[in-house]
């Protein structure tokens, strides 16, 4: 499966960036060598046998711009620029920083020439009306291939941003494996598994209820639940590498292995943080709104997740054989989308707002589960150590020996993280989530889904830091609390980055056959962002 997926982002994010630079040029989007009028204001007299470069200020009308690009701008365009004055014999040459304030036009041709915030060209001076004023006309740089040098940039990022991740994690890969290894030494961790063996037998009846795989598993979920990532991350990659060595077939994925990536990638969290910490920022009346929202779909998520993994390995996907699978199984896969719906808009129905007034509120609950966060990775440090100590662990010498682990975990998921960020990279530099949410809009529209919102439920299981980028620029034109800005705040809640989780944990164990995994953990995406659509148009439309 993630061999086609893998394929698929990277054909259709290049065949999209090269249909935008054909367009871009059959249309001339960019009026290369074309000179656009200037009115520019020198910050001195001009003095050509002694003046070679001068700052100044030019002034393009907002008619002239919407006249040349065919861009609507409403005001006329100030912008500090460097002018290097030259004989008769060459263009006077031209170069500024892009502000805040200049077009996209001009930010996105500043992306092209290799920098972010600079622009350059040549400007004619037509007639002085002052010693230090006069008009004329500016031709910028030549732009070319704008998308694919926007793939080419992007690739390269995402590849170094991959390795970034994997070397962040060692220290706290260390710490947590450490802190593991001296539960799992004293005995606590078989006594955690032993007090939910209800629910792991149910989750994961092929892993035998002492095994180490389930505390870390354990530990995994409710640092999750908490919002700890830092240390959910650690005790999921523990949990992954012991669930290996019930693997009968290196390198294919149990199904263990799958139903445990589909709870992580349901991302069910008390407190979405940094969806309210975003909120908070922009100046939200009440930012913690967005907890119950979250909470409903990302239990929605969560349900649809384990459902989907139940069902799914009842429906093995053979090698070279995925075209006449998916065609005998249609029926089944319908059924189970079916069902990822109808769970979204059945499930807990009413019993949100019951549940927030019997324990007191969405504020008393908030408290109580931020206090929880705030002290539970200190208190589970100090317990484990202390437990550990009792049981006469020589806890220092075990803890070295577990955080040994971490840098080798770290560095082993190094190649699929760079794989599998290098391609959502040229996915979405490349256009193609664009032409992706104009196919969808109509069938999203159905379902009480705005068009803006759309980009953020496509990006949220590839990216995110990219989904974080979308969220915070519609919350920023359209406010917090708006009905669009609690919508992609409770998506941003209710779902996880399933491509990184996936290529994170499989990459950590070698596993490069993933089987459902994908399915599941994309029909979970499904079932949050569907369900934070029926609940938020439930209590705010």
């Amino acid at each position: 499966m993630l061999n086609y997926v893998w394929m698929g982002l990277l054909i259709l994010g290049i065949a999209a960036a090269l249909t935008t630079d054909i367009l871009n040029q059959s249309t001339d989007r960019f009026r290369n060598n074309q000179p656009l009028p200037v009115e520019i204001l020198f910050t001195q007299e001009i003095n050509k046998a002694t003046t070679k470069t001068i700052p100044a200020e030019i002034t393009v009308s907002a008619k002239d711009y919407n006249s040349h690009y065919g861009e609507i701008t409403k005001n006329d365009i100030h912008q500090t620029v460097q002018i290097t004055l030259n004989d008769g014999r060459k263009p006077n040459s031209l170069f500024f920083k892009i502000g805040d304030k200049a077009p996209a036009l001009w930010k996105e041709m500043a992306k092209v020439s290799g920098k972010d915030d600079d622009l350059s060209g040549t400007i004619a001076i037509d007639s002085m009306l002052t010693p230090a004023q006069a008009i004329g006309s500016i031709t910028l740089e030549t732009v070319s291939f704008a998308k694919m040098k926007d793939v080419t940039n992007s690739a390269i990022d995402y590849a170094k941003t991959a390795v970034e991740i994997a070397l962040g994690l060692i220290g706290i890969m260390a710490l947590w494996l450490g802190i593991m290894k001296i539960a799992e030494e004293a005995g606590l961790i078989k006594i955690i598994a032993k007090a939910v063996r209800p629910i792991t037998k149910f989750l994961f009846p092929e892993v035998p209820h002492d095994h180490p795989a389930i505390g870390a598993m354990i530990m995994n979920i409710s640092a999750n639940m908490l919002g700890l990532g830092n240390a959910a991350t650690p005790f999921g990659l523990k949990a992954m590498e012991e669930l290996d060595t019930l693997n009968e077939k290196k390198g294919t994925a149990t199904n263990a292995m799958c139903t445990f990536l589909a709870v992580n990638t349901a991302g069910l969290t008390l407190i979405p943080a940094t969806a309210i910490a975003i909120r908070a920022a922009a100046g939200s009346s009440d930012p913690a709104i967005i907890i119950g929202t979250s909470f409903f779909g990302a239990t929605c998520a969560t349900i649809v997740g384990i459902l989907s993994a139940k069902i799914l390995e009842k429906f093995p996907l053979k090698k070279n054989n995925v075209a006449s699978q998916l065609k005998t199984n249609v029926k089944g896969f319908l059924v189970l989308l079916a069902i990822a719906i109808s769970v979204v808009i059945l499930i807990m129905t009413g019993i949100l707002s019951k549940f927030f007034a019997l324990l007191g509120g969405a504020d008393t609950i908030k408290q109580v589960i931020q206090i929880l966060s705030t002290i539970a990775i200190p208190m589970i440090i100090f317990l484990f150590v202390i437990f550990g100590f009792v049981k006469k662990v020589k806890i220092y010498e075990v803890f070295v020996e577990g955080a040994k682990e971490g840098f080798n975990i770290a560095i082993r998921i190094i190649p699929f993280l760079v794989a599998m960020l290098v391609a959502i990279g040229i996915f979405r530099a490349g256009g193609a989530m664009n032409f992706l949410v104009m196919a969808l809009d109509p069938v999203t529209s159905l379902i009480g889904m705005p068009a803006e919102a759309l980009p953020m439920a496509l990006m949220r299981p590839l990216s995110g830091s990219g989904s974080l980028g979308i969220m915070a620029e519609i919350i920023s034109v359209h406010g917090p609390d708006s009905f669009i800005g609690i919508l992609v705040s409770t998506i941003m809640g209710s779902t996880e980055t399933t491509f990184y989780v996936i290529a994170v944990y499989f990459g950590a164990v070698n596993i490069s056959k993933s089987r459902h995994a994908l399915a599941a953990g994309l029909l979970a995406d499904l079932a949050g962002i569907l369900g934070a659509i029926f609940i938020v148009n439930l209590l705010f439309w």
